[in-house]
């Protein structure tokens, strides 16, 4: 074998060695980033998964639905959904302040987006605006709620498919 054959093999031989070591010693910080979309819908939901469209809140204090735009919550799309806030004896809650918080518990991440309460549309509803889910599963949609002196949460469960 020449000395210009060796030379190509070794820096070959090399190049592949120090990507091998890097990709292990990189694994923990890069892998779940290139992992997480084979680990789709990989794990089970929740035994007894409530994922009804309305409840109370927490502490009793707000009677809270919601609905999708489009209906069907689709995949990597923002969307927007109408949040209906009532007391428990039916009287719509106007102007309240409202958080939004979106996680997916079994992945340790939240929503790629930020989103937010856009417009009080009337009657106790109100505009969520900036809604993406980004991978199939198990999700948590809460909210947390200021109405004058009142203040409750409330977390409602989906399944994303």
């Amino acid at each position: 074998m020449n000395k210009q054959k060796m030379s190509v093999i070794i820096t070959a031989a090399i190049t592949t060695i120090i990507i091998i070591v890097g990709f292990i010693l990189l694994m923990p910080v890069i892998g779940p980033r290139f992992l997480h979309p084979i680990m789709m819908g990989s794990e089970p939901l929740p035994a007894n998964l409530d994922t009804s469209t309305s409840q109370l809140s927490d502490d009793g204090l707000f009677q809270v639905s919601w609905s999708s735009d489009p209906a069907n919550v689709p995949l990597n799309q923002i969307h927007t959904w109408t949040l209906h806030v009532e007391t428990p004896d039916g009287q719509p809650v106007e102007n309240a302040s409202i958080l939004v918080e979106g996680d997916m518990p079994q992945h340790g991440h939240g929503l790629p987006t930020n989103p937010q309460v856009t417009e009080y549309l009337g009657n106790g509803d109100y505009l969520v605006g900036g809604m993406r889910f980004q991978m199939t599963g198990f999700w948590e949609v809460g909210f947390v709620i200021n109405s004058g002196e009142k203040s409750d949460s409330i977390t409602f469960n989906l399944n994303i498919k």
